[in-house]
C-alpha cells in the first residue's frame, strides 16, 4: 500500500471477524499498489518446517510482484534469507503497519477459501468449522478418520502421539 493509504477497519487479521477480513480483501486488492498472494503445501512444509515454508511463500510472493519495494516490512524478528531487498522486521508489525495489516488479512482469507474447498473434497473434516487448525474437533476428527493427504505429517505426530 501506499505509506498514505487508509482502509476503514483494517487490522491484525486476528482481530477481525471472517466476515470483515471477507468485506476488507477486495478493498485491499483495489487500494494496493501491487499485490502477490504464495502457497506452499503441506509437503513442502513437512520438507522444510512452517517457518522456513513461511518464508519461502515470502520470497515468492515478492520475487513475482510486478513492481520491487523499496523494503518489506516483515511481521515478527526474523527475516527471510532469500530476499534480495531491504528488510525491516517489526514485531506485531500487523498491529502497526497498515501494509502488513492487509498481507495478513489477504493471507488469511486465501487460506481460508482454500479450506472451504478442501471442505467439499474432505468433508469428513469439517474444514469448514475449524479451518484446519488444531482445534479439538480437528484433532477428533482426524483420530476418527485417519489423516488426509492435506494433513501435514509433522502436526499429525503431535496428535497421533498422544494416543499411544
Amino acid at each position: 500500500l501506499k505509506p498514505d493509504t487508509v482502509i476503514e477497519g483494517l487490522n491484525d487479521s486476528k482481530k477481525l471477524t471472517e466476515k470483515k477480513r471477507e468485506a476488507l480483501f477486495d478493498v485491499i486488492i483495489e487500494n494496493a499498489v501491487d499485490c502477490s498472494i504464495a502457497l506452499v503445501d503441506n509437503e513442502r512444509i513437512d520438507e522444510i518446517n512452517i517457518l522456513e515454508a513461511t518464508f519461502e511463500a515470502m520470497e515468492q510472493a515478492v520475487h513475482t510482484l510486478k513492481i520491487t519495494p523499496d523494503c518489506a516490512i516483515i511481521d515478527g524478528n526474523r527475516e527471510p534469507k532469500h530476499l534480495n531487498i531491504p528488510c525491516k522486521t517489526v514485531v506485531k508489525g500487523d498491529s502497526i503497519s497498515m501494509s502488513v495489516a492487509a498481507a495478513s488479512i489477504l493471507a488469511k482469507v486465501t487460506r481460508d477459501r482454500l479450506m472451504l474447498e478442501m471442505a467439499k473434497i474432505h468433508p469428513q473434516y469439517q474444514f469448514e468449522k475449524h479451518k484446519g487448525y488444531g482445534t479439538a474437533l480437528h484433532t477428533q476428527l482426524i483420530k476418527e478418520h485417519g489423516p488426509c493427504a492435506i494433513h501435514r505429517k509433522t502436526f499429525l505426530k503431535k496428535i497421533l502421539k498422544n494416543e499411544k
